[in-house]
C-alpha cells in the first residue's frame, strides 16, 4: 500500500514523456504481395487461344489472369469501375479492357501493369480485336465504327482516321435507323476485307472496306421465314408463317457465326427468339431464315449469350449452340447446349439434342477453351463463370458426347476451379503464418517434402487442367530453395493444410487428416479452432471445437510410432504404424469446451491452452503430461481469446515475496503466462505453478470487448517520468546505500519499492498492450505487478475495431495495425500509438469486410498479413523496404515469349500479288502488311532477314557495320586500289596444287546450285501456301471467335 500511495503522487506521463514512435509514413507502403483465387465480383471472361490464358474482369476494376498449374496474376485499375468488354491482343502479350465509363485500357501482361489508356468520348456499345494484330474495332451508341491501334513501340493507344459513319449505312440501306447503336462487330471468316456490323434495331450489314460500300443487308423488313420450331425435342421443323409482330423490327441482344466460312449467322433477340440467317449470296438473296425457340411460352427471357462450337468430324454442318437466355421468364436458370444438324441444307436444319446445364449460381459469362493449343471442336472444355466468383469447367463438350445424352438434364463432367489455397468446401476456419529459419532443421525437413511434392503431379495437372499458359518463375523451381515461410490453415472438417509461402506461388506441402490412422477418438472431425507451430521442435499443435488438442511431429519417421491419449483421469499409449511423413504423437482431451488459443513456450517444451469456458491448461510436451488445468481464472467464465508465454530469469512467485528476495532464496527459471478473456480482463499467472502473479486482473475502467493482447519487450513506457534524471530503467541491483539515498523524493522512493519486488530485469521491461473494440490501453508490467492498474497510454477509437497485429523492425516492435469493421486500416507507431498511415481493404484489395473474416486473418513479425475473402486469398505487405517474396523476379510470367515467337501468325500473311485496297480502311491493310514483313522471316539454310521499311536505328547501324566488314570499308565511289602480286597470293592462295583448287571450286558450284534449287522449291511452296490463305484464315478466325458485346 505504501507503493500505491507513492504512485498516486507521480504525475501521469505526458506526450513529452512518452518515447517517440519508431515507424513513420515513409517506412510504410501497404500493397498486395500475393493473390490467389477468383474475385467474388468477376463478371466477364476473355481467352487467348495461342497463349492459353484466361482473363476475368470484375465489377470493381480488377482483372485476374489464369494460366497453367499455379500461374495467376492480378491487375488493378485505378478506377473502381466494372468492365463491359475484355479482349486479348492474342499472342501479343497485351490485354484490352473497356470500363463502364468507356475508358479503354491496354494491360502489359509481362510487366503486370497498365500500358496505356484512352478515354472514349461516347458510349462504347461494341468492341472487337482483329485477330493476331494490334488493331481494334470500336462501335458506339451513335452508330460510328472506329479503328484503334496499340503502338507497342510508343506504348500508347492511337485512334486511326478510319470511321464508318451512320450516314454511309443509311444511304446504302435507304432507310432511317430507329436506333443507331452498334451492338456487334464480327470479321467475316470467308473474306479478308468484309466486316459484319449489327445494329440494335435489328439491322445486319456486311461492309466491304476494300470497296468502301455495303455489300449485304439483312433485317426484318425483308424477312422470309422458312422454318420455325419450338421446344425440345422436335427433330422435324414445322413450316409456319410470320405474324405481324414478327415482321416488326426487334432488338438484337446477341450474335455469333454458326459456320466456319461465315455464311451462317446466329442472332439472339430481346424476345427470346434465335434466328439463323443464311448470308450465302448477296446478289441473289435467298432470305433463308430459321427461327429457334427454346420455349413456347409467350414471355421469354432475352437471349444474352450465343456461342458456336463446330463439329470438325461432320464437315462443319453440325455443331453446338450455347445459349444463355431464351427460356420462359421465371424458369430455372440454366445454360442450354443445342446440337444442330443441317447437312442437307439450311431448310432441313434440325435439333439433334438439347442439354441444360444447371448453374452453381447466377450466370456471368462463358467461354470455350480447346484442351490443346489452337484446336477447337473435339475435346473442348466449357468455362462457366457464375456469381459470386465461381468458375466451373465442363470437360469433353463435343457433338458426339452431347448427342449421346437423351436426357436434356443429363450431367456433364465438371470441375471447380482448383484454388492454390483452398478456402471453401471445406470452409477455412483458422490460419497461422510463421517465419522459418532457413538454416534450421525445420526448414530442411520441409524443403525435402517440397522437393518430393514437385516430383509428383501438381494440383491442376493431375486434374487435366485445360489451361497451360504462362511460364513458372525459375527462382521458385530450383530444388536448392529453402522454406522460409509457411502458411497453415485449419478447416471445418478437421483437416489442416500447410503451404510453402516463401514465394508468391504458394505450393502445398502437407495435408493432415482429421483422424489419426488406426486410432479413433470422438470429436476428431470437429472444426479446427486454433493452431500453433514450434519450428525448434518441428511440432504442430491443433485445437478443435470439441476441446481436443493434437500434437504432430512434422519430421516423420518410417519406423512405427506411439500415440499418447491423455485425459484428466487417464494416460493411454498406443502403437501405430503411420508410415513415412508427419505423425501424431499425442491427443489431449481434458475438456469438451472449444479451444480458443494455443501457445508454445520454452522452445516448444510447454504448450499453453485456452478454452472457451475461461479455463487454461499448461501441457508438458516433453513428458506428454498435464502440468495444470485451472478453474476459471476470472470471476466470469468469459472465453479466453489470447495467450502469451514469456520466459523469466527467476520464479515469478519470488517477485511477490520480498522476504525471499532479500534472503537470497531464488527458485529455478519458469514462465510468465498472460491470459486475456473476451471481457478485456488480463491475468498473469506462473507458467509452472498456475499461481496468480497479479493481485487483480488488468482491465479498463469501463466495460469493453477485447480484441487482442500484445506483449511488448523493451522499456517502451516511462522513459522519463520525473523532472529529475532518474528512470524506471535503473538497474535493480544497486547497492543498499544507493537505495537509501533515493528515498528522499517520492518518485525515487517508488523506484526503490519496485526494485525490491523484482529481481528480473527482463520482466520489468515488458509492457502490455490491450486492444479493445473502442480503445487501446498500454500498461507497464512494473506497475501492474505492484498492484497498480494504471494505464500509461490510452487511445479512444472513433470506429469499432475488429482485428489488430504488431509488426517489428530490426527485431523490435515498431507498429500496430488496426482493422475496423468498416474495412478501414490504421497503422500506429509504438509506443506512442500515434496514427502514421491510413488505408482500407477497399483501396488495397477492393474487398469489403465480411462476417468472420478476422478469424482467418494472420500475420508475421515482418509486416505481412494474410486475408481470406470467399474464394480469394491474399498477402498484404506493409513495410516499404520489405521484399521477402523477392518480387518481381519470383513472379511467374504471364506471357510466354518463346511460344509467341514459335506461333506462326497466319492471320497476318497476305498474298504476294494482292492489290492494296483503297478506301477509308485501305491504310489498315497496308499497316498489316508492314507488320507482316517485320514478324515473318523466312529461314532456308541461314537466317535471312528481309529489309523492313520500319527498321530501327540500331538495326540500320548493325547493317552498316556488316556492310563495312563485307566491303572492307569500301564504298560505291571508292577507286580501285592497286595490289602487289604478293598481296594477292597472301589473300587468295590456298594450300595444295592446282587440281585440288579446281576440285574445291567445282564442289562450291555444285553446292551453290543445290541451294538455289532448294530456295526455288521453298519459294513455290510459300506461293502455294499464300494462294490458299483465304480458306486457312477463315477457318482460324472462326475457331478463335469469341464475343462478349451484349448490353451490361
Amino acid at each position: 500500500m505504501f507503493a500505491k500511495a507513492l504512485f498516486q503522487k507521480i504525475k501521469q506521463p505526458t506526450e513529452h514523456n512518452m518515447p517517440q514512435g519508431s515507424v513513420t509514413s515513409e517506412d510504410l507502403n501497404p500493397r498486395i504481395a500475393v493473390h490467389h483465387g477468383i474475385p467474388s465480383t468477376a463478371s466477364i471472361l476473355a481467352f487467348d487461344p495461342i497463349q492459353h490464358l484466361l482473363a476475368l474482369g470484375t465489377l470493381d476494376g480488377r482483372i485476374k489472369v489464369i494460366g497453367g498449374e499455379t500461374i495467376e496474376g492480378l491487375l488493378i485499375s485505378p478506377e473502381k469501375l466494372p468492365f463491359k468488354n475484355l479482349e486479348f491482343l492474342q499472342n501479343q502479350g497485351f490485354l484490352v479492357s473497356i470500363s463502364s465509363e468507356n475508358n479503354v485500357q491496354v494491360w502489359d501482361l509481362e510487366h503486370r501493369c497498365a500500358a496505356s489508356c484512352l478515354q472514349w468520348e461516347s458510349n462504347i456499345t461494341a468492341f472487337s480485336v482483329i485477330y493476331g494484330t494490334h488493331y481494334m474495332y470500336v462501335g458506339d451508341e451513335h452508330g460510328r465504327l472506329s479503328v484503334l491501334k496499340y503502338v507497342v513501340e510508343e506504348g500508347k493507344l492511337s485512334r486511326l482516321p478510319y470511321v464508318i459513319p451512320t450516314s454511309f449505312i443509311t444511304e446504302a440501306v435507304g432507310i432511317q435507323l430507329p436506333s443507331n447503336s452498334i451492338v456487334g462487330v464480327l470479321s467475316q471468316p470467308c473474306s479478308n476485307t468484309r466486316l459484319l456490323i449489327a445494329y440494335e434495331s435489328g439491322l445486319i450489314v456486311i461492309w466491304d472496306f476494300s470497296e468502301d460500300k455495303v455489300v449485304l443487308v439483312r433485317g426484318h423488313t425483308d424477312l422470309n421465314l422458312k422454318n420455325k420450331f419450338n421446344d425440345f425435342p422436335k427433330e422435324e421443323l414445322s413450316h409456319d408463317t410470320l405474324s405481324d409482330n414478327e415482321q416488326e423490327e426487334k432488338e438484337i441482344t446477341a450474335l455469333c457465326w454458326a459456320s466456319f466460312d461465315g455464311l451462317i449467322l446466329a442472332v439472339g433477340y430481346v424476345d427470346g427468339d434465335i434466328m439463323f440467317w443464311n448470308l450465302n449470296n448477296a446478289d441473289k438473296p435467298s432470305n433463308e431464315v430459321v427461327k429457334l425457340q427454346l420455349s413456347s411460352a409467350n414471355r421469354r427471357l432475352p437471349v444474352i449469350v450465343l456461342n458456336w462450337l463446330e463439329s470438325k468430324s461432320y464437315n462443319n454442318y453440325r455443331g453446338q449452340l450455347f445459349v444463355y437466355g431464351g427460356d420462359e421468364i421465371g424458369s430455372q436458370e440454366v445454360l442450354t447446349i443445342v446440337s444442330l444438324d443441317w447437312s442437307s441444307g439450311m431448310e432441313t436444319l434440325k435439333c439433334v439434342s438439347r442439354v441444360d446445364l444447371t448453374l452453381y449460381g447466377s450466370f456471368a459469362d462463358m467461354v470455350l477453351v480447346p484442351n490443346s493449343r489452337g484446336n477447337t471442336g473435339e475435346n473442348t472444355s466449357l468455362f462457366v463463370l457464375t456469381n459470386p466468383g465461381q468458375l466451373h469447367v465442363y470437360y469433353d463438350i463435343c457433338f458426339s458426347s452431347l448427342t449421346s445424352k437423351q436426357d436434356k438434364n443429363a450431367s456433364i463432367p465438371v470441375l471447380r476451379f482448383p484454388m492454390a489455397v483452398s478456402t471453401i468446401e471445406p470452409s477455412m476456419t483458422v490460419t497461422k503464418l510463421s517465419l522459418v529459419d532457413k538454416g534450421g532443421e525445420f526448414s530442411t525437413s520441409l524443403s525435402e517434402i517440397v522437393i518430393g511434392a514437385k516430383r509428383q503431379d501438381q494440383t491442376r495437372g493431375s486434374m487435366n487442367w485445360p489451361l497451360t499458359g504462362g511460364v513458372p518463375s525459375q527462382i521458385c523451381c530450383r530444388e536448392d530453395n529453402r522454406v522460409e515461410r509457411v502458411f497453415m490453415a485449419g478447416y471445418q472438417d478437421g483437416t489442416v493444410r500447410i503451404w510453402n509461402a516463401t514465394y508468391p506461388d504458394l505450393s502445398l506441402i502437407l495435408v493432415l487428416e482429421s483422424e489419426v490412422k488406426g486410432f479413433k477418438v470422438a470429436g476428431a472431425n470437429a472444426s479446427v479452432s486454433a493452431l500453433d507451430l514450434c519450428s525448434s521442435t518441428l511440432s504442430l499443435a491443433i485445437g478443435n471445437e470439441c476441446g481436443l488438442v493434437c500434437l504432430y511431429k512434422l519430421n516423420g519417421s518410417s519406423e512405427g510410432t506411439t500415440l499418447h491419449f491423455v485425459t484428466k483421469a487417464d494416460h493411454e499409449v498406443h502403437s501405430l504404424d503411420e508410415g513415412d511423413g508427419p505423425h501424431c504423437t499425442a491427443v489431449f482431451s481434458l475438456l469438451s469446451s472449444p479451444i480458443q488459443s494455443l501457445n508454445f513456450a520454452t522452445l516448444g517444451a510447454k504448450l499453453a491452452v485456452g478454452y472457451d469456458s475461461g479455463r487454461v491448461a499448461m501441457l508438458d510436451i516433453t513428458s506428454l503430461a498435464v502440468l495444470f488445468l485451472t478453474d476459471s481464472i476470472f470471476d466470469l467464465t468469459s472465453p479466453v481469446i489470447s495467450l502469451d508465454v514469456r520466459d523469466s530469469l527467476n520464479t515469478l512467485s519470488s517477485m511477490n515475496s520480498p522476504e525471499e528476495s532479500e534472503s537470497g532464496k531464488v527458485k529455478e527459471p519458469t514462465n510468465c503466462l498472460f491470459v486475456l478473456n473476451r471481457d478485456a480482463q488480463i491475468s498473469v499467472i506462473d507458467g509452472g505453478t498456475s499461481k496468480s502473479i497479479l493481485s487483480n486482473p488488468i482491465h479498463p475502467e469501463k466495460e469493453s470487448t477485447a480484441i487482442s493482447m500484445h506483449i511488448l519487450e523493451g522499456s517502451l513506457v516511462f522513459s522519463e517520468v520525473s523532472s529529475e534524471k532518474h528512470s524506471l530503467n535503473t538497474s535493480l541491483y544497486d547497492k543498499a546505500s544507493n537505495e537509501a539515498e533515493q528515498i528522499n523524493s517520492p518518485s525515487k522512493r517508488y523506484l526503490l519499492e519496485v526494485k525490491k519486488s523484482y529481481p528480473s530485469q527482463r520482466l520489468m521491461d515488458l509492457s502490455v498492450l490491450l486492444c479493445c473494440e473502442d480503445a487501446l490501453y498500454l500498461y507497464s508490467l512494473k506497475l501492474l505487478v505492484q498492484g497498480e492498474n494504471y494505464c500509461a497510454r490510452k487511445v479512444n477509437l472513433v470506429k469499432t475495431c475488429s482485428w489488430t497485429t504488431v509488426f517489428k523492425r530490426d527485431g523490435k516492435e515498431c507498429g500496430l495495425v488496426l482493422l475496423y469493421q468498416t474495412g478501414c486500416i490504421e497503422i500506429r507507431s509504438l509506443p506512442d500509438l500515434d496514427v502514421v498511415e491510413e488505408s482500407s481493404l477497399i483501396s488495397i484489395l477492393r474487398w469489403n469486410v465480411k462476417t468472420n473474416m478476422v478469424k482467418t486473418m494472420s500475420s508475421s513479425d515482418s509486416g505481412q498479413i494474410t486475408l481470406v475473402n470467399g474464394c480469394e486469398f491474399a498477402f498484404i505487405s506493409l513495410l516499404a523496404y520489405e521484399n521477402d517474396f523477392r518480387l518481381p523476379e519470383s513472379l511467374s510470367c504471364l506471357h510466354d515469349k518463346v511460344l509467341a515467337a514459335a506461333s506462326v501468325p497466319f492471320s497476318q500473311i497476305q498474298k504476294n500479288e494482292e492489290v492494296t485496297p483503297t478506301g477509308i480502311l485501305g491504310g489498315i491493310i497496308t499497316g498489316f502488311k508492314g507488320d507482316i514483313v517485320e514478324t515473318n522471316d523466312i529461314e532456308i539454310d541461314e537466317t535471312l532477314r528481309p529489309t523492313s521499311p520500319h527498321m530501327s536505328k540500331s538495326e540500320k547501324r548493325d547493317k552498316e557495320t556488316e556492310r563495312d566488314k563485307l566491303f572492307e570499308g569500301a564504298t560505291s565511289d571508292t577507286q580501285p586500289r592497286f595490289r602487289t602480286p604478293d598481296e594477292i597470293k597472301a589473300k587468295y592462295r590456298k594450300a595444295g596444287d592446282a587440281s585440288s583448287a579446281a576440285s574445291q571450286a567445282r564442289d562450291k558450284l555444285v553446292h551453290r546450285q543445290e541451294k538455289l534449287e532448294r530456295i526455288s522449291r521453298r519459294t513455290e511452296e510459300l506461293q502455294s501456301g499464300a494462294e490458299n490463305f483465304a480458306a486457312m484464315a477463315s477457318d482460324l478466325a472462326k475457331t478463335m471467335e469469341k464475343r462478349k458485346w451484349w448490353n451490361i
